[in-house]
């Protein structure tokens, strides 16, 4: 019952709306972070990966939670929809770069197609004006496993090849979210 409870808190807390200080047309923070493809860590470039088209960037509180789960695996099955549309995408947390090895690599959640990278400290999220909190004592994930970490709010962001924030998306489901980001993607072709 106790498991069952602090799963539902989790839940309703990473549901509740976001709010972003940083206005469309603002430059995005530029960043690079450890990140994750298929288990496999490697150096993200916010810049470098611009060069090649529009970015979305997606914030979300934790690998391996329920809201963060379904997000990060309709992403994953929108991957070639969004590189059609000239985008790429990276999620970012506040997880270990070890966490995300295996969350990048689940089947059931990034599949080994969506990138995500680990903002340990949070600075990547407070750059983009976003609420992070401390760790939740007690706060275990979709497997049982403690979180550990702090959470940063979820929210989109969508950024154009010259670095300016074309459209932000939040207080939304997790699916809606990935719909809303697709749409706005294509919008920019």
């Amino acid at each position: 019952m106790k498991k069952l409870l602090i799963t539902l808190i989790g839940s309703i807390i990473f549901a509740l709306p976001a709010i972003a200080a940083l206005d469309v047309g603002a430059t995005a923070p530029n960043f690079s972070a450890k990140a994750s493809l298929d288990g496999k860590a490697f150096d993200y470039s916010l810049g470098e990966a611009l060069d090649d088209g529009v970015v979305v960037v997606y914030f979300y509180p934790s690998a391996y939670t329920r809201g963060c789960n379904i997000q990060a695996h309709q992403f994953a099955e929108s991957m070639d929809k969004f590189e059609a549309a000239g985008a790429s995408v990276i999620g970012v947390s506040l997880d270990s770069i070890e966490r995300l090895n295996d969350f990048s690599a689940d089947p059931e959640f990034c599949a080994g197609k969506l990138a995500v990278a680990s903002d340990a400290s949070g600075d990547i999220a407070r750059s983009y004006d976003l609420s992070v909190r401390g760790p939740r004592e007690g706060a275990e994930d979709s497997r049982g496993v403690e979180i550990g970490h702090g959470f940063a709010e979820r929210l989109t962001f969508i950024v154009t090849s010259d670095g300016k924030i074309a459209e932000t998306i939040g207080g939304v489901s997790p699916l809606e979210n990935v719909q809303k980001s697709l749409e706005a993607v294509r919008r920019l072709q």
